[in-house]
């Protein structure tokens, strides 16, 4: 079970945990993270070893969908296409036409992903007292004590996550989750994944 998280986690967006955990006295009660929505959008700022990015984010689990609209500080727009069926597609729609498909053992995250996490306390982080949690010492997890959102993710590589906004309920247009058409040509596919 901890491999089918780690690899999801990795799908869904390829980054990692260090936990402050308030000093001082007994950790409160172990209150069990909650589930995600069943659809939302969220902005994220991801920061890994000062490269920064803006991640604009929409799950949507009644469909088997995940979609990260990447944009790297000062580079590319980046594409991050993925299916419950475990099929990932990475692209650019600029002129380059670039597409890589990538097969996962495993599909999007379950809304109940953080089930079986190990409760570490809370800790004051980026303006809000959280409750934290570490799931297969792959990420460690920070959930606003107030509201019961997320507030960030550190993955164990070190990558953090900021959540800037989390809309729960937000839909993106069907239209918008098709990856284009020059993903499913094999010529392209090939060069794409040979380079």
């Amino acid at each position: 079970m901890a491999v089918a998280v780690a690899a999801s986690l990795l799908v869904f967006l390829g980054v990692f945990p260090f936990p402050c955990l308030v000093a001082g006295g007994a950790p409160p009660s172990s209150p069990a993270p909650a589930p995600w929505p069943p659809q939302f959008h969220a902005i994220l700022y991801a920061n890994y070893s000062g490269a920064l990015s803006i991640i604009d984010l929409w799950y949507d689990w009644p469909n088997g969908r995940n979609f990260n609209i990447i944009q790297k500080q000062q580079g590319e727009l980046l594409y991050d296409l993925e299916w419950d069926n475990g099929t990932s597609f990475y692209y650019n729609l600029d002129a380059s036409r670039r597409c890589r498909t990538m097969r996962f053992p495993v599909g999007i995250l379950r809304p109940n992903w953080l089930g079986g996490a190990t409760y570490l306390g809370q800790v004051a982080v980026d303006g809000f007292l959280c409750n934290v949690w570490e799931k297969a010492d792959f990420i460690t997890y920070y959930e606003d004590v107030a509201t019961r959102r997320p507030v960030r993710w550190v993955f164990y590589t070190g990558r953090s996550i900021h959540v800037m906004t989390f809309e729960e309920g937000a839909v993106l247009e069907d239209e918008k989750w098709q990856a284009p058409v020059y993903c499913f040509d094999s010529a392209a596919a090939a060069v794409a994944s040979s380079g």
